[in-house]
């Protein structure tokens, strides 16, 4: 069901842009003999290495990297220096699932006029949507992306004469005859902890669960096609030809180790969980698209990813503009993004010679890089709203229970469960129909 709801935290995401903040940036922020020094706030692997690069060819713009935890820590130091008035970085990464929320809280600033025009280019429409809300602001710009796909097992789809399916239908088919063949192997999981997953699937099959018109939000998570992409897991569940073990679980990493999970619906940084949680597997599994509502119309969604944004609170706006821009769409920024973070950057033309060699899991597939790129060609877009952490949270409690009960019958309703507990917070803080 759509819910419309109107109020002043939808319309300060739109109006944020023309917000102009009175806070400091952090301590170090100032000039000195007419160079800008900025600060920025990142969790990613070996960006100082990254950072080095911008300060050695940019004298008079020097940036300052100040290590921070990922995910919610870093949102509560960011909204706690909004409110203060002070505190707030130059720059900061944000999950895209963050944004929404930092955008209302007056964090993130519009930077549309200071980046260039064609800037979208350089990325999918999914990536992008999630730097712009939907909007003509820019409040961002994309980091690293996480395109889902399948993984899996090519030595037991091999002796079995099965091949990687190419739709859904296929999918239950596929996992009907591995599940037969062996009662103790499983194509996947459907996991209640991983609403980012979830999401992404919901994602591909066409649904958005957040849109901003206006002053107005509309909060959609059991519209047609996440309902198609609920029921179809239930019945997957309920026949019980998957498994209904939560991924990254001591069982769960087990079994992807000693082939009791003979599949995963993953993303482009699986090839690490898989090097980490399986490596006596290594080279056995391969990769696909993920398999497709509509094989004529090929689409993908997301399972992580992060922008680079310039806070309210900075002085050098401009600047900080040029530098994010620099670090996620330069050949010299994205590659090191590359090779010294080992990122999936967001960026995938310009990553494409760094993203030249197969990962370490799948040495005999030189061209696995260069699939994940046309791969995230299809992403479809996904708005995020202001209180994901809320229906993240629903996710995993409505879900939860469904699993246990293992009936299809079950997931309609988790879905049904998780929309109104996202709409009835929405309302509560200050919203009305």
């Amino acid at each position: 069901m759509r819910t419309f709801i109107k109020g002043a935290l939808a319309a300060t995401v739109v109006a944020a842009a023309l917000l102009t903040a009175g806070c400091s940036s952090d301590p170090g922020g100032g000039d000195s003999g007419g160079k800008v020094n900025l600060t920025f706030w990142s969790w990613s692997t070996n960006i100082d290495k990254t950072v080095a690069i911008w300060n050695k060819s940019h004298p008079n713009i020097q940036v300052r990297q100040i290590k921070i935890a990922q995910g919610d820590p870093s949102v509560t130091k960011l909204l706690a220096a909004a409110k203060a008035g002070s505190g707030l970085p130059d720059v900061t990464l944000a999950e895209y699932q963050t944004v929404p929320s930092l955008v209302s809280n007056n964090v993130l600033a519009d930077i549309s006029k200071y980046v260039p025009a064609d800037l979208k280019n350089e990325y999918s429409e999914g990536d992008w949507s999630g730097a712009t809300l939907g909007t003509d602001a820019v409040y961002g710009v994309p980091q690293d992306t996480g395109p889902m796909e399948f993984y899996y097992r090519k030595d037991i789809f091999d002796s079995l004469g099965l091949t990687a399916p190419k739709t859904w239908d296929e999918y239950a088919e596929v996992a009907k005859k591995i599940h037969d063949a062996n009662p103790a192997q499983f194509l996947g999981t459907f996991s209640s902890a991983d609403a980012g997953q979830f999401k992404g699937l919901a994602q591909q099959a066409g649904s958005s669960w957040w849109s901003v018109k206006g002053d107005s939000w509309s909060v959609n998570i059991d519209d047609a096609a996440t309902k198609k992409v609920a029921a179809f897991w239930g019945g997957l569940v309920e026949s019980g030809v998957i498994d209904n073990t939560p991924q990254y679980t001591p069982e769960w990493n087990n079994a992807l180790n000693t082939g009791g999970q003979v599949g995963w619906v993953g993303a482009a940084w699986s090839p690490g969980v898989l090097l980490g949680n399986a490596p006596d597997t290594s080279g056995k599994w391969a990769m696909a698209p993920l398999p497709q509502w509509d094989a004529a119309s090929p689409a993908t969604g997301t399972w992580g990813g992060s922008l680079n944004g310039v806070t309210t609170g900075s002085k050098h706006p401009k600047e900080a503009a040029e530098f994010v821009t620099w670090l996620d769409s330069s050949t010299e920024g994205v590659t090191s993004l590359v090779k010294d973070g080992g990122l999936y950057a967001a960026a995938t033309k310009v990553a494409a010679p760094a993203l030249s060699a197969a990962p370490a899991f799948f040495p005999d597939d030189p061209d696995f890089w260069k699939k994940i790129g046309d791969i995230n060609a299809t992403t479809k877009p996904f708005t995020y709203g202001p209180n994901v952490n809320v229906a993240y949270s629903a996710f995993n409690d409505a879900f939860g229970k469904a699993v246990e009960t293992k009936t299809a019958a079950a997931f309609t309703l988790a879905l049904e469960s998780m929309q109104k507990t996202t709409a009835d917070d929405l309302k509560s803080t200050g919203f009305t129909k």
